[in-house]
Formats: C-alpha cells, sequence, structure tokens
C-alpha cells in the first residue's frame, strides 16, 4: 500500500474509534509496527492526530463527530436492558456513582423515586434526576465536556477523593478479548480510575457490541470488576475471560 493511502486509512480509523494501538493498525494493514511508527510520527508532526506511547488519539474529541444525542439513539433496546437489569442491583440507602454515557442516563431514569443517593459527572444524570425530591444528588465538580454531556478535569478528580460509594456503574468504550477495559477519551480515563476506587463494588454496564471493542486508553483489568451487565450475543471469549477474572457476568 502506498503511503499516501496508508496515512488515509490510518487517519480514518483512528477517526472512527478515537484511538487506537499501533499493533492494531500493523495487523489490520498488514504492514510492520515499525512502519506504523513512522506513519504516526510524520501525521502527528502534520497536526492531524496526537502519537501517544504505543499507538495514537485522534486530535480532536474523540465524540465531536457523534454528539451525545446521536450516540444515545444507537442500540436503544440493548442499552434500555442493561440498565433495566443495572436498576436491581441498587438498593433503597445506597449511595451510587454514575459514570457519564448513555446507558447510565437510561439507568437514572430507572432510579427516580428511589431513596438513594446518586453522586455523578454526567450532566445526562443530572438533567434527568435534577427535580426528583426521592434522591439526593451530587454532583462533581469540574470543566464542562459539552460533546458528551459530562465534567472532567482535576476539580472533579479531587472531589471524587471525597467519594465513598457502594457501588459505581462503569461505561467505557470497550472491552478487548483479553477482558481489559478500554477507552478512548483521554480526559475521561482517570475519571472512571477514580470511581472504581471510590466504590465498594464496580459494575460495568456494556451492550453486547463492546464485546470485544477497541481502544488505544487502558482503564482497568477484568479484575476490577465485580459485575458485568451486558445483552446475549456479545462476545463468549471475552465474556469467560473477564468471568475467568472474578467478575459476575450478568446477561439480558
Amino acid at each position: 500500500m502506498l503511503q499516501r493511502l496508508r496515512h488515509a486509512e490510518i487517519m480514518r480509523r483512528v477517526r472512527l474509534s478515537g484511538a487506537t494501538s499501533v499493533r492494531d493498525l500493523a495487523s489490520q494493514l498488514g504492514v510492520s509496527p515499525s512502519t506504523i511508527r513512522r506513519d504516526l510520527e510524520v501525521l502527528d508532526r502534520d497536526g492531524t492526530l496526537r502519537r501517544v506511547r504505543g499507538g495514537a488519539l485522534a486530535e480532536v474529541d474523540a465524540d465531536t463527530d457523534r454528539p451525545f444525542a446521536e450516540v444515545a439513539g444507537v442500540d436503544e433496546q440493548d442499552k434500555e436492558a442493561v440498565a433495566g437489569r443495572a436498576a436491581q442491583i441498587v438498593r433503597d440507602g445506597d449511595v451510587v456513582l454514575l459514570d457519564i454515557g448513555t446507558t447510565t442516563m437510561r439507568l437514572a431514569r430507572r432510579l427516580r423515586g428511589r431513596r438513594i443517593t446518586v453522586v455523578t459527572s454526567s450532566l445526562a444524570v443530572l438533567d434527568v434526576l435534577r427535580t426528583d425530591p426521592a434522591v439526593e444528588l451530587l454532583l462533581l465538580g469540574g470543566m464542562v465536556r459539552r460533546t458528551y454531556h459530562s465534567l472532567v478535569g482535576v476539580l472533579t478528580e479531587e472531589a471524587l477523593r471525597q467519594v465513598c460509594a457502594d457501588r459505581v456503574f462503569l461505561g467505557v468504550s470497550g472491552v478487548r478479548p483479553d477482558g481489559q477495559l478500554v477507552d478512548t477519551t483521554l480526559a475521561e480515563v482517570p475519571l472512571k480510575r477514580a470511581m472504581i476506587a471510590a466504590a465498594g463494588q464496580v459494575v460495568l454496564l456494556a451492550d453486547r457490541q463492546k464485546f470485544p471493542g477497541t481502544g488505544a486508553l487502558r482503564v482497568c483489568g477484568p479484575e476490577d470488576i465485580d459485575v458485568i451487565v451486558t445483552n446475549e450475543g456479545a462476545d463468549a471469549t471475552t465474556l469467560r475471560n473477564c468471568a475467568a477474572a472474578g467478575a459476575e457476568v450478568q446477561v439480558v
């Protein structure tokens, strides 16, 4: 493949996923990792992507081309099923951390009227619960990430250090075949890790399309997850690897 065509294909793949690794690109394009590394260095100098250790990130926000409202309309039935099962895990009196994402927003709708405390960095969850007198709602501070209706940054991370939650409902871009949880957005990864550290139980909400999934940014390993809620049709090998690491897999 000519270098010009290879560069165009690399950019297409990076923009599609938000981030990718040297290993994945080399496998997909049928060239050596050293060739991909040279390509990424050229594209980084041109300002068309950001070279990071082990791969590359899209220079713009990974979600710019797919804003929250658009993502919310994809795989709606699968997300609703996952949210419905997740709501059954919540107990009255719980302190619950809700990550950003369209599935956690759907979970928030099912938690209306419950005598619980919800802590979140999601403005979408805020919109769902702000008028509900039953739910005590704590909004983490930070910089507004408008595209994905979330709060990010050092203020958000610092606020999470003060939180002690019964459980967190976490979202990610995907789960790799070996069970590693990955994401495409640099600003969100530290917050996900801080949420994991702040909760007694970690529940991953991921529809079947995310098994397996892609992303160059590692969030955590399968051993850090207590429960996975997903749909029938999720990749069986990926789920087995997660279960082998100790995660309880609930399929709906």
